[in-house]
């Protein structure tokens, strides 16, 4: 039985050398799970005995694939995603659902999110108000529209410093070492009459924040501040090029505080947000109407300053990138600074890995052995995170399988040498006279 023995030999020898090259040949493959061959023994029984022969040599019973984890790689591609952790990326062609661990991904001319084969990404997509359109069930491919973001209009404004805040929110610092303003006596030193935007003798300070209407359109609105009294300042405000609002005869209802006190310590009094309002005659959304807050304005020795300005209104705008955070929400980035969930990037696990069907190009199918997929958010159950501009490596070990391809190919010489030996055993039989 030497020549059964010696061919069983070789030929789980050459399948173990089949493994190992696959293994090299992809050790630069992204997502790539390295195999290894697996044997077993075989023997001969007597059917009236159980005593044992010899053994009929070896096979291979399995080429499986190792499922650890590959080490992580940094990319300059938002859209590359590395797993770290259990799980894979469910992708569809057409109707057809694969795995993978391949997270180099690009846009393609629809705006899908594709594999470098084609296969679309899956995953939970959002609205326009970031809010997840299912959660649960099979995932949709998520699908990126470069299409305008849209306008918004401004509907509160926030400065916050030592200052002063608002619907439009202002927050800053009002220089208390400023002297008053005296408009009672023409005859005073410190007389300026009306105030004039243009003449800064006739206010104390000014700052402006930008606004937009229902189209998109930049508006600026500037606050005027007159020290008229220890502690006490007038306020008054302007509307792009409208005329400056009165203190206590304003059509508009442009002047919310005609005087902001502040008490002896210099924390503001008087610091309720406000209505604005005003008519446009651009065919934006009329009356344009907002709070403006001054909460969080103070009044020190120190010069006058502007800390922040908030408000929650910006023009129309268009996608110009995109990052993935670590729980799979894809975050788009528009032109008009805004930022914006779009979609979530889903995992899948089965509870046994071994059992998936190897497609080829990195992706593994369903089948009865492997058990049914467990798809979720990323980072939840036992699925692993993501992190978006980086891959993950191939975890075939090179040295190690350089090592493995040296001992396969002893073995399979010595294989060999028990065929040569065999034979070279009943060449001289048959010599024998």
């Amino acid at each position: 039985m030497g020549f059964q023995q010696g061919l069983s030999g070789l030929s789980a020898s050459s399948k173990s050398l089949d493994a190992i090259g696959n293994n090299i040949a992809n050790s630069s493959t992204v997502g790539f799970k390295q195999s290894r061959s697996e044997f077993a023994d075989m023997y001969a029984n007597s059917f009236a005995s159980s005593s044992t022969i010899s053994g009929m040599g070896g096979r291979t019973v399995a080429v499986t694939q190792q499922f650890g984890q590959g080490n992580i790689t940094s990319t300059n591609n938002p859209l590359d995603i590395a797993i770290t952790g259990n799980g894979y990326f469910r992708m569809m062609d057409g109707d057809s659902v694969s795995y993978t661990r391949n997270g180099q991904f690009q846009v393609n001319k629809d705006g899908f999110i594709v594999g470098n084969t084609g296969q679309k990404l899956t995953g939970w997509p959002f609205d326009i108000n970031a809010n997840a359109l299912q959660k649960g069930g099979n995932p949709s491919p998520l699908q990126l529209s470069v299409g305008n973001i849209g306008a918004k209009t401004t509907g509160w404004t926030e400065v916050v410093g030592g200052g002063i805040s608002a619907g439009l929110q202002f927050g800053m610092n009002l220089d208390a070492s400023q002297l008053p303003k005296d408009r009672t006596n023409p005859l005073a030193a410190n007389y300026v009459g009306a105030l004039n935007p243009a003449d800064i003798k006739t206010f104390t300070n000014s700052t402006s924040a930008q606004v937009y209407d229902s189209q998109g359109v930049a508006h600026s609105l500037t606050m005027y501040f007159t020290k008229t009294a220890p502690n006490t300042w007038e306020v008054r405000t302007r509307f792009d090029s409208d005329p400056v609002s009165l203190p206590n005869n304003d059509p508009l209802n442009l002047n919310p505080y005609p005087n902001v006190t502040f008490d002896s310590n210099g924390k503001l009094i008087n610091a309720t947000p406000l209505a604005f309002s005003t008519t446009l005659a651009s065919g934006a959304t009329s009356p344009l109407a907002f709070h403006i807050g001054l909460e969080g304005t103070t009044q020190y020795g120190s010069p006058f300053g502007v800390n922040t300005i908030r408000q929650d209104g910006y023009p129309d705008g268009v996608l110009t990138g995109v990052a993935v955070d670590r729980e799979g929400v894809m975050l788009g980035k528009y032109s008009n600074g805004q930022n914006r969930a779009i979609g979530q990037v889903t995992l899948t696990n089965f509870a046994n890995s071994q059992g998936l069907q190897n497609l080829g190009d990195n992706r593994w199918g369903e089948t009865f052995a492997s058990g049914q997929p467990r798809t979720n958010d990323p980072g939840t159950s036992d699925l692993g995170s993501l992190q978006s501009a980086s891959v993950e490596d191939a975890n075939v070990d090179l040295t190690a399988e350089l090592v493995n391809l040296i001992t396969a190919q002893r073995t399979y010489q010595a294989n060999a040498q028990t065929i040569k030996a065999q034979d070279t055993i009943l060449q001289t039989i048959v010599n024998l006279r």
